[in-house]
């Protein structure tokens, strides 16, 4: 069952990726060029937080479901370990929590600018996260790489 869920976590990562871009896209075009605020734009941002939630549900069940949390002391000494354990877990955490906020504040902003401006900035600071806290194929920052798609 976890690698089930494993891999739909990493399928469902292209598909996050995929919105948040479209929604930073439509929202730096809309506050730039001083466009209206559409149902359609609401509406990729809802896909956005959506496609975010659920994978922060799948990550947690995988999070518990490989005990992660069991035992961070030794964790902290394997960076292996760490990466999964605390990195991946906190930067995603804070990712998804920027895209709520940015969200919720999309919803009760004044004008047209002010919700693609909200937009914009909390999803674009978010993608920057994410892609931190993608264990890529290549190293970034992280010693910890994994293939597009976990077990190919």
């Amino acid at each position: 069952m976890l690698t089930g869920l494993l891999h739909t976590h990493s399928l469902l990562r292209y598909i996050l990726l995929a919105f948040i871009l479209i929604s930073i896209f439509k929202s730096f075009s809309g506050w730039v060029g001083k466009k209206p605020y559409l149902p359609g734009d609401k509406k990729v941002a809802l896909f956005t937080l959506i496609a975010a939630h659920l994978q922060l549900v799948i990550g947690l069940i995988l999070y518990f479901g490989n005990n992660w949390h069991s035992n961070i002391g030794a964790a902290m000494k394997d960076s292996g370990l760490r990466f999964w354990s605390v990195e991946h877990m906190a930067m995603m955490l804070i990712a998804i929590a920027l895209i709520t906020v940015g969200y919720s504040a999309a919803k009760r902003g004044k004008d047209d600018e002010a919700k693609h401006k909200k937009i914009a900035i909390f999803f674009l600071l978010a993608l920057i996260i994410i892609f931190l806290a993608i264990p890529w194929p290549f190293p970034l920052w992280s010693s910890v790489t994994r293939g597009w798609m976990p077990g190919m």
